[in-house]
């Protein structure tokens, strides 16, 4: 009987041991016992499968991604030490010198450094596009495209990428489709049922969700792994596996957890789409967003992130942080607490103001990941710091 998501999440996990515990231990090891020098030999020759040393491979690491491929629906997937380490090797395991990549202009400030900054040292060429315009994508294909990468929703502008018409596209090419589905989780939206070849994760933001480690996972079919896993292996960005108890055990409750951000984000976005001094908000599940029906059709909800800016621009924005009283400012996103952040002077400051303004990043945008907190009483620090803010 094919079980259901929240079902999949608690009650997949790696074999008992002798001990028969309830819940999986941490396995704090370097490396694996072989039975006998034969054994050893087949393990290295890939000859069987079984664990040699953390690096490879780890009972912990092991159980977070066959929860995270069942949840998913791929094949295999391996797991890395953050969340740009999986956008790295997944994209880096596929391009050689003279390859060209296909990326939404819409992407986090790292990995918009990867494919502008790191990828042109190796003649690895890229063509940005807009995520709102998929007529434009297949004018930027070339002969020599191995890759299409996507964030859908777009971070931190929650533009909506057509998955399905990136999966027929990348098809009729003979190209890799590659989404981010970090702001989705595997809870909202499936890629590989629209046709995605790869699915990478930043594990540290909701499927964590408490802000504790730094983790991220790359899922595919077993022969794309493959490829990846030999990049990773031997270039060593693993997950440690402590880590991989603690996202293995975080996905248990990501259901629940989804489900209340979804709701308070919601809830916010639209009370604050009402307020006389917010010039505009943007979030999916909203009707004023331009990809709503979209969204609607190919997400379970509409995520825990929205987007606002104030009247009066960067400066009213610069105030209005300082005046917030319990929300959280920081990088960081998909925590427990509420955490409000602006783009323009962090995670993308990186970017030009030309580079900002493509992607939507205006100077006053304020980015609010919706915690867990009554949802009253997050508006009430909003709507004070609105206030006060107001004063300057």
């Amino acid at each position: 009987m094919k079980k259901k998501f929240e079902t999949n999440a608690i009650r997949s996990q790696v074999p008992r041991s002798q001990h028969r515990e309830h819940s999986v231990p941490i396995f704090a090891t370097s490396s694996f016992v072989f039975d006998d020098a034969e054994q050893g030999r087949m393990l290295f020759a890939d000859e069987i499968e079984g664990n040699i040393y953390s690096r490879f491979s780890n009972p912990n690491n092991d159980e977070f991604i066959s929860k995270l491929c069942l949840l998913e629906n791929t094949e295999d997937g391996i797991a890395t030490a953050s969340g740009m380490a999986a956008m790295f090797i997944s994209m880096a395991a596929f391009l050689s010198a003279g390859d060209h990549i296909v990326a939404s202009r819409s992407v986090f400030g790292s990995t918009h450094q990867v494919i502008t900054r790191l990828f042109p040292r190796w003649n690895i060429s890229h063509t940005y596009v807009d995520l709102d315009k998929p007529e434009t994508w297949e004018a930027a294909i070339r002969p020599e495209t191995k890759m299409l990468f996507l964030e859908t929703p777009s971070n931190p502008g929650l533009a909506i990428a057509d998955l399905g018409f990136a999966g027929e596209l990348a098809a009729k090419h003979g190209i890799l489709l590659n989404v981010d589905n970090c702001f989705a989780t595997p809870y909202l939206q499936n890629p590989a049922a629209y046709g995605a070849h790869l699915v990478t994760h930043s594990a540290t933001k909701f499927i964590d969700g408490q802000g504790r480690v730094i983790g991220g996972a790359v899922l595919g079919s077993k022969e794309l792994i493959k490829e990846v896993r030999f990049l990773a292996r031997h270039s060593g960005p693993a997950m440690s596996p402590f880590n991989g108890w603690i996202l293995s055990k975080s996905l248990e409750t990501l259901a629940v957890r989804m489900d209340r951000h979804c709701a308070t984000a919601l809830e916010l976005a639209s009370r604050l789409q009402e307020h006389e001094q917010v010039v505009w908000v943007r979030y999916p599940f909203l009707e004023s967003h331009p990809g709503y029906h979209l969204a609607r059709t190919q997400m379970r909800h509409g995520g825990g992130l929205f987007t606002f800016e104030l009247t009066g621009g960067q400066a009213r924005a610069k105030r209005f942080l300082d005046a917030l009283q319990m929300l959280s400012l920081t990088a960081n996103l998909g925590d427990t607490r509420t955490i409000v952040t602006h783009p323009a002077t962090t995670t993308h400051s990186k970017l030009t103001d030309a580079e900002r303004t493509a992607v939507g990043i205006t100077p006053g945008l304020i980015r609010v990941s919706a915690g867990l907190e009554h949802p009253s009483d997050i508006l009430a620090d909003i709507e004070q710091a609105i206030e006060k803010s107001a004063e300057g």
